[in-house]
């Protein structure tokens, strides 16, 4: 049950989605740092989406991490570079073994939590969601640091900041499937696939609209038995 609960975090949204994250959208006032998180970002998505090997995608995400750290460790202070490092830690522990997940689950919260004290706004909520999507993925005690009633809160700021946002609204979908809400669960997903496209990030939209169209499948299932 641990294994199964834990290996399916997703930053982020995520990040990541979450992240969703774990996939927030990259904007500031500095084009160095944004160019710098961008190719985090960019990696993680073709780790995610395009890497079909599970061990070498912990071996790339492992790999991943570390630079994204580096980014954090040269932006101090900033939300951006721990928002994205957080969700790689995330889908790290996805992939870990399972003596690993719940060790790098609670990495990636801290890492989350210190994004969220500095900016708790950042890329239209991602960082709200991201700390969400752990918080109702992760098992709760005693096992892990999972809550329901957190979760729920943080999903949806996160909707209410951006309520158009894909992955809000498939994280948000999601976790109303798994509470046992399927039609109010199917809105949000197909609010989230009437999203526009985002053609700067193809493959992180391309991936995620198909996760949804699976999400909505299953949905449907649900709401036929």
């Amino acid at each position: 049950m641990v294994r199964t609960r834990i290996a399916t975090i997703v930053t982020v949204l995520t990040a990541a989605a979450l992240a969703w994250t774990s996939a927030p959208a990259l904007a500031s006032n500095d084009p160095a740092m944004d160019r710098a998180v961008q190719q985090v970002n960019d990696q993680w998505a073709h780790i995610r989406y395009q890497v079909a090997d599970r061990g070498e995608q912990y071996r790339e995400l492992d790999a991943l991490a570390a630079r994204a750290a580096q980014v954090s460790a040269r932006y101090p202070n900033r939300a951006e570079p721990l928002l994205w490092q957080g969700i790689v830690v995330s889908e790290e522990a996805a992939r870990a073994s399972v003596l690993r997940q719940l060790g790098l689950a609670k990495q990636a919260r801290t890492i989350l939590e210190r994004a969220q004290a500095i900016d708790p706004n950042v890329a239209d909520g991602g960082v709200k969601m991201s700390l969400g999507v752990l918080y109702y993925r992760v098992p709760g005690f005693p096992i892990g640091f999972g809550n329901t009633a957190k979760a729920r809160g943080l999903l949806e700021a996160a909707l209410k900041q951006d309520p158009r946002g894909l992955d809000n609204n498939f994280f948000y979908a999601d976790f109303l499937k798994d509470e046992g809400h399927p039609a109010e669960a199917r809105t949000y997903v197909l609010r989230g696939l009437a999203a526009p496209v985002n053609g700067a990030r193809p493959v992180w939209d391309a991936g995620r609209r198909a996760e949804m169209r699976t999400l909505l499948a299953k949905i449907n299932t649900k709401l036929k038995a």
